[in-house]
């Protein structure tokens, strides 16, 4: 029998929390499964550090320049290796992405949360957020059933 999927996006601000590791962990054992990790609170850091300007717009971040996309990256990037070396340690199979889509060269940084959309080949999505951001979340999915929540 094959395997399930799951992807589960994961907020930059929750994936050291311990319950968050160990609901990983459970879902791991069930399904293939892949984690989108975000970072817009520390790339919002970064570009403060830089003094680039902090803009979204309907699609997400606006970035102006190669050097804010390249930065964005970096810091997603470094998410990725150390949710990668998390997980390891804690003994979670799972794949670890970024948001980040290259299309002929060019890179396109997406939001997390739109980013899951396109997982539609999946078993189950997840957003995995801040309790205090779980109504908002679900109003914005309540037209994707396929999509399930999760406050911690």
């Amino acid at each position: 029998m094959q395997r399930k999927t799951a992807f589960i996006k994961v907020s930059g601000d929750l994936i050291d929390k311990e319950n968050v590791l160990q609901w990983l962990k459970a879902t791991a054992q069930t399904f293939f499964t892949v984690v989108c990790v975000g970072g817009g609170t520390q790339i919002n850091e970064a570009f403060k550090e830089k003094g680039f300007p902090i803009e979204f717009g309907p699609q997400g971040r606006i970035t102006n320049s190669f050097e804010e996309r390249k930065l964005a990256r970096d810091v997603l990037e470094k998410n990725q290796m150390q949710v990668q070396d998390l997980l390891a340690e804690w003994g979670i199979a799972a794949t670890v992405i970024i948001p980040v889509i290259e299309i002929a060269s060019v890179l396109n940084h997406v939001n997390g949360d739109d980013f899951a959309l396109l997982a539609t080949g999946f078993d189950e999505v997840y957003i995995l957020t801040l309790e205090n951001r779980v109504s908002a979340k679900k109003e914005q999915f309540k037209s994707h059933p396929r999509i399930t929540v999760v406050g911690f």
